[in-house]
């Protein structure tokens, strides 16, 4: 299978709507890769469900007064498609993450898996700005939060799945209890708070103050990386509340899908997310910062696997940015190595 490249498109002074208007066909790519997530059945269910879903993620959206409601309307009436407000809250991800020391800077590691297939094939390295300054998206066209995101001279963030909340009622009933008190909330989603944090923080101290103090809509971990040497640390999330584990004189500091702060004890405990997040977790730790340098030679089962799309290495102090996409264990994407300056403008919409 022929590689792609990963389209590096500037931004600056639009908005993710002219995203879509100039790559519209990878955003429809993406939605019926979706439906199709479990072959023909999942295919035929997403013909009931997802207007469903929509319908109900909309109402949600507009009870909330979610500040990127408009941009996904835009989505939705452009791509005249079903599917466009659930996918832009469909957080059923796993992810491994972590900062490591690097000499004098501070580097991320970001391994994104998601089931949702053709995710990394079409990939984007997207340079936006706010009003704190420029920053780099890796994203999707219609997409509104940001998952993976580097501010070069301020600070490099994304956010994984937090594991799931125990309510005694097993796997189902414990999924189904969660979304009944998503449906409560009337918080950001973490995507959409981390894009405010870019769009927002000067610098690495004022995103920690974001990321950690802004309510959530739902439980979320963070991992933040800085210029200066030392800054990095790992917050995990609940609605209201927050632990921060901070890099400081340690080498590093990873994450996966679970809990490693006293938040493991709230409640009646949490569910980790799959695939195996113990045993991502517990590989991610043998990963050193010497090994980042190396592109993506660091990376082993089970960091990846079968639901792999996306690799990135960060560095906000020296503004390095690698990425891959995967599918799987596949490489599907050549490596991307951040330019001086965009490959392509934006077309005129």
């Amino acid at each position: 299978m022929l590689k792609a490249s990963i389209p590096f498109v500037d931004l600056r002074g639009r908005n993710p709507i002219d995203l879509l208007r100039n790559y519209p066909d990878k955003a429809l790519e993406l939605i019926k890769a979706s439906k199709r997530i479990y072959g023909g059945l999942s295919q035929a269910a997403s013909l009931v469900m997802l207007p469903f879903a929509d319908k109900r993620s909309h109402a949600w959206l507009e009870r909330t007064q979610n500040p990127y409601l408009y941009e996904i309307e835009s989505f939705s009436e452009i791509l005249a498609t079903t599917g466009v407000y659930a996918l832009n809250l469909s957080y059923e991800w796993g992810c491994t993450s972590g900062v490591f020391r690097t000499g004098p800077s501070v580097s991320m590691l970001r391994v994104l898996d998601w089931p949702f297939p053709q995710l990394g094939r079409h990939i984007m390295v997207v340079l936006q700005n706010g009003k704190a300054g420029d920053f780099f998206n890796l994203t999707w066209p219609a997409v509104s939060g940001v998952f993976t995101g580097m501010a070069p001279g301020r600070f490099a963030a994304t956010v994984n799945l937090a594991p799931m909340r125990k309510h005694g009622y097993g796997l189902v009933g414990d999924w189904l209890k969660n979304r009944a008190l998503v449906d409560a909330q009337t918080a950001l989603p973490p995507p959409h708070l981390l894009r405010q944090v870019f769009e927002q923080a000067e610098n690495y101290e004022a995103a920690k103050k974001m990321l950690s103090e802004t309510r959530l809509a739902v439980p979320a971990v963070f991992i933040l990386s800085g210029t200066n040497e030392g800054e990095g640390c790992i917050i995990e999330r609940l609605e209201n509340t927050s632990e921060i584990i901070e890099l400081s004189a340690s080498q590093q500091l990873t994450a996966s899908n679970h809990f490693n702060s006293s938040l493991s004890m709230v409640g009646m405990g949490w569910r980790s997310r799959q695939p195996d997040s113990e045993g991502r977790f517990k590989q991610s730790c043998s990963i050193h910062g010497h090994d980042l340098t190396n592109h993506f030679e660091w990376l082993r089962s089970p960091i990846i696997n079968q639901y792999t799309r996306l690799c990135v290495v960060m560095d906000a102090s020296t503004r390095r940015l690698v990425a891959q996409g995967f599918e799987g264990m596949l490489q599907v994407t050549d490596v991307f190595n951040l330019p001086d300056q965009p490959h392509e403008q934006l077309k005129a919409v």
